[in-house]
């Protein structure tokens, strides 16, 4: 994955917070998507405008100790694979 890369969700897909499951989804064509944990926070930072080593440094500092290094990286290309994060 390339450091540069800029993710933003594909059109398919809509970011949506669900307030009768209290979580954050990704609703795409005849599927939705429910995230957990701290998914929807990650998700909420793909807008275009960050690349990867952007959004990993806002989460460091908000979870100062937490992986995010080593997990956001990987939980991004995950996305990306899926088709929903281009």
């Amino acid at each position: 994955m390339s450091e540069t890369w800029k993710p933003v969700l594909s059109r398919s897909v809509v970011f949506r917070y669900d307030r009768v499951r209290g979580a954050d989804l990704l609703v795409l064509p005849e599927r939705v998507v429910v995230l957990q944990g701290n998914a929807g926070s990650i998700v909420r930072l793909c807008d275009g405008a960050r690349d990867v080593d952007a959004i990993v440094a806002e989460l460091a500092g908000q979870h100062p100790g937490a992986p995010v290094a080593d997990e956001v990286p990987l939980f991004l290309g995950r996305l990306r694979k899926e088709g929903w994060l281009k």
